[in-house]
């Protein structure tokens, strides 16, 4: 298997960490008889020599190695080294690194022995099956001979896997070979009618989906609905293939993935193929998924929980019914399914889409209420090395802004170590929460002012504190900025969060005005200037400190006080210079900030307009704060009314647009629906 091993020059070689010395170990490793030992040389290999998909040079000397390995029916666990394979194939080289042909150099290190891989599609290890068949598709440049074998191999092959894996060769055959499509279509549409298996039809409609929709049924939802159905029935009966073999994964990197995988990861993969290929179709997405979490297998109703955490984050919809219908499975009562416990997975599958979800989870608060009012023992999750965090339940409820949350949270409030990020949740409640304020005031007074911890600590109390406008929590807040260590983690942090607090509620309060003015040559003078003007009204007393931002080399800086600036209106003209300068800056953000502020202090509409106009297809990020300057604006805006108007009919979420992905999307993309209506509404 290693013949030639010792002439290659591995010391010469570089992977991700340097020299590729090592590089022979894991090869062999990957051989060994034991399985600790060969899963930890596979995670050397992704994490070393194939390193976040990168092609080295030592990854090139390794190929042909790994073809042979592969083609070894001594060697276990075969299937993973042709996933690896076709991983390197479809790799590409490192960033400015001087192996800028390894994309090309990968794929043609494939393709030169990519033949093998049609006698591993007839391999006696059904995991060598299933990889083989993309690996076909996808390096064998025969279109021919590839349709031909994996039309032979559905014929005899008897395992429902590798079955599954021919269908999305099938797939992948037609979007790579468009010439040869129509016979490949015709054996998919023979695979999704009877007599074939209803996880082989699934996964045949979910590839037409993707690559023929015209050729779709057109009852698709019910037909899936029934067919998730019956294969629920056969999994129940025992006529489907078990998960896995039932042996223990190793701790290893890979051994934890396999270990995270859904119960059902089968049903998982075929449901995720149809969401996909349906794509932007959002009412048959919706009946799929309400007939998945309707499903009496709730290893189906998990499943669809997840689906729908995708579809809610993409795309904008009236999700009511659905949400309704995850709100119901945290009262599910489950029987483990193939030893693991689908109750619990359901629960915290729902839980945790529901969390993301904010005011749009309302539907399903009366399930979250009922949880937390039944299982206080999920109120807070303890971790073994660091601080609690608020639980699952009790945060969605709070975060759907479920007033029920707040009697809840001041019992979690008098726990001698209460959760670290309570205090977050309290502007999704508002006023609701204000019987909460006397306890986060207690709780802000006992932070350390020199602790590792006091940033975790301290801003979340400043912002539930500043959401709910107490005036009372000047003293505590004064406390922190007048006693804080010079070496806290993340120090200017903890001062912006509470200047932040005093710009809400230190108005006409002893103390604060002199505390502020002391901040106006710190690196948070930006933060103090806003919070002086908002508490004291003076414009030259905070005009010098706000143009010496203007000036300075951080950007960040500079578009807060542009921010503040904005807020003088008129009364800011002297920086009018200064604002004209960040309107021609390369950062998108900056620029944006410095035309909404010019249009605050001088009305200038026609400069300002463009730079907005391009800012908002530049950045979906900064559309938020283009939309809160349109609305300032009011009819002097009118010119970009056709980009809100576009925006409200989109039905694609913003920042899923712009690639981005958080917990916060779905909130931030609803925010931005509001000021929007709130454009054209003036």
């Amino acid at each position: 298997m290693f013949t030639g091993i010792d002439e290659v020059g591995w010391a010469s070689l570089r992977h991700a960490y340097g020299s590729a010395e090592d590089v022979p170990g894991m090869l062999r490793g990957l051989a060994s008889a034991d399985p600790v030992e060969r899963a930890t040389a596979l995670d050397g290999m992704y994490d070393a020599v194939h390193h976040q998909g990168i092609v080295y040079d030592a990854t090139l000397a390794c190929v042909p190695f790994l073809f042979t390995l592969a083609a070894c029916e001594q060697v276990a666990d075969r299937g993973g080294l042709v996933e690896l394979l076709i991983s390197i194939g479809r790799g590409h080289g490192p960033e400015g690194g001087a192996e800028d042909g390894g994309e090309a150099g990968a794929d043609a290190a494939v393709r030169a022995r990519a033949e093998e891989f049609a006698g591993l599609l007839g391999d006696r290890d059904p995991g060598v099956r299933r990889a083989a068949a993309e690996a076909l598709v996808r390096f064998l440049d025969q279109p021919p001979c590839v349709l031909d074998l994996l039309r032979q191999r559905i014929t005899v092959e008897r395992d429902d896997r590798v079955l599954l894996a021919l269908t999305e060769g099938l797939g992948l055959f037609v979007r790579h070979h468009p010439a040869h499509a129509p016979e490949a279509l015709d054996i998919l549409l023979t695979l999704g009618t009877p007599p074939y298996d209803p996880g082989l039809r699934l996964a045949a409609l979910g590839q037409l989906a993707g690559c023929a929709p015209e050729l779709l049924p057109a009852d698709l939802v019910p037909t899936v609905v029934e067919l998730l159905g019956e294969r629920s029935e056969r999994r129940r009966a025992g006529l489907s293939a078990p998960a896995e073999d039932g042996s223990p994964d190793p701790d290893s990197l890979a051994g934890r993935l396999r270990r995270l995988r859904p119960s059902d990861e089968e049903g998982a993969l075929l449901l995720r193929t149809l969401h996909t290929a349906l794509g932007d179709r959002v009412g048959d997405r919706i009946a799929l998924l309400e007939g998945q979490l309707t499903s009496p297998d709730p290893a189906d109703r998990c499943n669809g929980v997840w689906m729908a955490a995708g579809l809610f984050r993409e795309w904008r919809a009236d999700y009511a019914v659905p949400v309704g219908l995850i709100g119901e499975q945290l009262s599910t009562r489950a029987q483990p399914l193939l030893g693991a416990d689908v109750s619990d997975r359901l629960r915290d599958a729902a839980v945790s889409v529901l969390g993301d979800l904010f005011h749009l989870a309302a539907p399903a608060a009366d399930h979250l209420h009922a949880l937390v009012t039944a299982r206080a023992d999920l109120w807070i999750h303890r971790w073994q090395r660091r601080a609690p965090t608020l639980g699952g339940p009790l945060k969605a409820l709070a975060r759907s802004g479920d007033p029920r949350a707040t009697p809840v949270l001041a019992q979690v409030l008098a726990q001698p170590v209460p959760p670290v990020d309570l205090g977050r949740l309290i502007i999704h409640l508002g006023r609701s929460a204000a019987p909460l304020a006397p306890a986060l005031r207690h709780r802000l007074g006992l932070v350390p002012l020199d602790s590792p911890d006091t940033y975790d600590h301290a801003v979340p109390l400043l912002s539930a504190l500043t959401a709910l406008a107490d005036r009372e929590a000047v003293p505590e807040v004064l406390r922190l900025l007048g006693g804080l260590a010079d070496g806290v983690r993340l120090r200017h942090r903890v001062v912006e969060s509470a200047v932040r607090a005093l710009e809400v509620i230190g108005g006409g309060a002893e103390g604060v005005v002199p505390v502020l003015r002391g901040l106006l040559d710190s690196e948070c003078a930006g933060v103090a200037a806003g919070a002086l003007w908002s508490v004291e009204g003076d414009a030259p007393a905070v005009l010098p400190a706000l143009t010496r931002e203007l000036a300075g080399a951080d950007a960040g800086r500079r578009r807060v006080a542009a921010e503040v600036l904005g807020r003088l209106g008129a009364s800011a003209r002297a920086a009018t210079p200064g604002l004209a300068r960040m309107v021609g800056a390369d950062c998108v953000w900056e620029r944006t900030a410095g035309a909404c502020a010019l249009w605050r202090v001088g009305g200038e509409g026609e400069r300002v307009l463009p730079v907005l106009r391009s800012a908002w297809a530049e950045q979906p990020g900064v559309r938020g704060v283009v939309a809160a300057c349109l609305v300032d604006m009011g009819v002097a805006g009118a010119p970009l009314h056709d980009l809100v108007e576009a925006e409200l009919a989109s039905p694609r979420r913003h920042l899923v647009r712009s690639g981005g992905h958080g917990s916060h999307d779905v909130l931030d993309d609803e925010r931005l629906l509001g000021v929007c209506r709130e454009v054209l509404a003036g």
